[in-house]
């Protein structure tokens, strides 16, 4: 058994590949194993993993016809060996300790789930999307809820799962629908009992805005309304608690100049006056 499956789906991302297939080669964490999937890319793609697979034995390859990112996923964890497992998208990449670190810090705690932070790029520059001060265990199902954010960041590529947690309680990707991080994780929120999130290490995280879920289209906006309501009420019949989420944002504007921002949460609404000065209006 290996410590981590890195589970990396793949469809035409040849410009990025050979960074993100490095970045989790590089791993100070060497007992792992890497899945690529190749989800019928047109490009070059195949052939990149195709000359890492003949000089790492650790890189596996799954070769199928396009199906979507839920069921390359899938298909991944069918086949996955590792005690733990991860996803990284493969137009990102990861610190150089990014797997020592969770895993270590999940051994730690017996956790089924680690968390780390996030690193978000566009165009070339990068601000903390997601940040831990310190370390922190929980089983508290509303405070990993808080912790990591969710469901404001249902993102499931800053985290390692216990592999077999994830297949004790049947938790996949819904096949076929964009946003699929969204129902996955917070079932794994809710159904795998023990979280540690972990400071001083991060998923990077690249902003592409051609990416599908970056392209308005139909299936863009029936996918984001199906997957947030189905959400939302696994959430509800789960009793977590919602106080942390930020429902909307407004910006209150005059010539282009932004005047005020507003967060709207559930119990309150956070006002920010010319960037600096900043008051709370509570709601019923």
């Amino acid at each position: 058994m290996f410590k981590v499956s890195v589970i990396i789906p793949i469809y035409n991302r040849e410009k990025f590949l050979k960074k993100c297939i490095e970045s989790v080669q590089t791993q100070t964490l060497k007992d792992i194993e890497i899945i690529c999937v190749n989800d019928g890319s047109a490009d070059n793609s195949l052939k990149i993993i195709k000359k890492y697979l003949e000089k790492d034995n650790r890189i596996k390859l799954i070769n199928k016809k396009n199906e979507g990112l839920s069921a390359a996923r899938n298909d991944g964890l069918e086949i996955a060996q590792g005690e733990y497992v991860s996803f990284v998208d493969s137009d990102d990449w990861i610190d150089s300790d990014f797997l020592e670190k969770l895993y270590s810090a999940a051994k730690k705690y017996d956790a089924d789930i680690a968390v780390c932070g996030i690193k978000r790029i566009r165009n070339y520059k990068w601000k903390y999307h997601l940040k831990f001060e310190k370390e922190e265990f929980t089983d508290d199902v509303n405070r990993k809820f808080k912790l990591c954010d969710v469901p404001e960041k249902c993102y499931v590529w800053n985290k390692i799962y216990k592999l077999s947690e994830l297949r004790k309680n049947k938790i996949l990707f819904e096949p076929g629908i964009l946003y699929e991080d969204r129902c996955f994780t917070c079932e794994a929120l809710v159904k795998l009992k023990r979280l540690v999130v972990i400071p001083d290490v991060y998923y990077n995280y690249w902003t592409n805005s051609n990416s599908i879920v970056k392209t308005k289209s139909e299936k863009h906006n029936k996918d984001s309304k199906y997957t947030y309501e189905k959400m939302m009420g696994y959430l509800k019949s789960n009793n977590i608690n919602l106080d942390h989420y930020i429902e909307d944002y407004i910006k209150y504007q005059l010539f282009g100049l932004t005047l005020m921002k507003a967060k709207v949460y559930k119990n309150r609404v956070e006002y920010k006056l010319f960037n600096s000065l900043k008051f709370v209006i509570k709601r019923k």
